[in-house]
């Protein structure tokens, strides 16, 4: 499912999201800017961008295979990690000056230590990420956010005051509201963008310059405005997991008449639902978002099931939503559990769910496409039924 939306913006971010590299990255890295890699969303890409580097969410798109990782890895370790971890043995991120990362989970943990022992980035460096949320986990973080900071200004000699860490939590909130405008785009009966198309302007975040993207979204927001999503859709969906890059996976869903009007992803929705705060200390204030404002994924225990599950219901509420569907990456606990307590809650407030398990890299298109179709049937009899 398309919309007729015409967008040149749209265009260069598909391009970007197909791909570990792209014009603009490119044109960055030729200027002699640096590019710091992170291995998952902990990472504040505010302090990246004050040291004036580009932060880069680093992704496995285009993969084949995980022959390389073998040696390191085994088939019960995450498949985002063993392509990551192939993909770099492969030199396809090769023009990364940096990587940094988080004890998200075992599996990340473990890429970390690989990398940094047979990739040989010029630079590394890990935080401990607290596993709760509450004001002294954020405290301790930002001593680890400190740490990072001292780590930068020694390896690349850049100054990171608080002057430029402000400026850096603007620009980026600038994205975070231009993003949010897109979704709520996405509110109406006939949305003029659809579901892999928005996750393909998020994922594009992650690998551009933020003022050039910037433009370029708001850009892209005015030319949805100019047209409409052909209303051919039987349900609108909302999609919920973690590190899901590929609008392929959306596509898959669409294709079978559930329009995804909004998602909790890693690269999606959560990413911009709230600000980093401008009053105060930035340090403070970008640890208190990464361990206590922003909406919280299994990962956090403090985050309890029942306000993540109250945020969801919020969600459905404003989106209009007729069934969820949850996704998982194969040998993810954090998600595992998650689709388990998801399966409760969904049940109780009589919202229809479709719990997937997927690879990082998507195959057997075929059997999603079946079981979606399956699932946007049950809707459509339920919708007929009740009516």
């Amino acid at each position: 499912m398309q919309s007729r939306l015409q967008s040149s913006a749209l265009l260069e971010f598909q391009e970007a999201a197909a791909n570990p590299t792209n014009p603009v990255l490119q044109e960055w890295k030729t200027r002699g800017g640096k590019i710091i890699g992170m291995m998952y969303h902990y990472v504040p890409e505010e302090i990246i961008t004050a040291a004036g580097m580009l932060p880069y969410r680093m992704r496995a798109t285009g993969n084949e295979g995980t022959e390389l990782s073998e040696s390191r890895f085994t088939q019960v370790n995450c498949s985002l990690v063993r392509h990551l971890f192939d993909s770099g043995m492969r030199g396809n991120l090769n023009f990364l000056d940096g990587v940094v990362s988080v004890n998200n989970c075992d599996h990340i943990r473990r890429l970390y230590d690989n990398w940094k022992a047979k990739i040989k980035t010029p630079y590394t460096h890990f935080m401990s990420f607290p596993k709760k949320s509450g004001p002294e986990q954020a405290e301790a973080y930002r001593r680890e956010l400190e740490g990072f900071i001292k780590s930068l200004v020694e390896q690349f000699e850049v100054d990171i005051s608080d002057e430029k860490l402000r400026n850096a939590i603007k620009l980026h909130n600038e994205t975070r509201h231009l993003q949010r405008q897109l979704y709520s785009l996405k509110k109406s009966d006939a949305p003029p963008i659809s579901g892999s198309e928005t996750l393909t302007a998020m994922v594009a975040a992650s690998c551009m310059p933020r003022e050039y993207y910037n433009m370029r979204l708001a850009q892209l927001i005015e030319d949805c405005r100019k047209t409409e999503l052909s209303k051919n859709h039987l349900a609108r969906i909302m999609v919920i997991g973690g590190e899901i890059d590929d609008p392929g996976f959306i596509t898959a869903i669409e294709s079978q008449k559930g329009l995804v009007v909004t998602d909790l992803l890693g690269y999606g929705f959560r990413s911009c639902a709230k600000d980093v705060s401008t009053n105060g200390d930035p340090l403070t204030a970008l640890a208190d978002y990464q361990v206590n404002e922003r909406p919280a994924d299994p990962r956090i225990f403090g985050r309890t099931t029942e306000e993540r599950d109250m945020y969801i219901s919020k969600m459905v509420q404003d989106f209009n939503i007729d069934g969820i569907i949850s996704v998982r990456l194969m040998q993810c606990d954090h998600w595992g559990f998650e689709q388990v307590n998801l399966t409760k809650h969904l049940r109780k407030k009589h919202i229809p769910h479709l719990a997937l398990e997927t690879e990082y890299i998507l195959g057997s298109v075929g059997q999603l496409k079946t079981r979606v179709q399956a699932f946007v049937e049950s809707i459509v009899e339920a919708k007929h039924v009740n009516n």
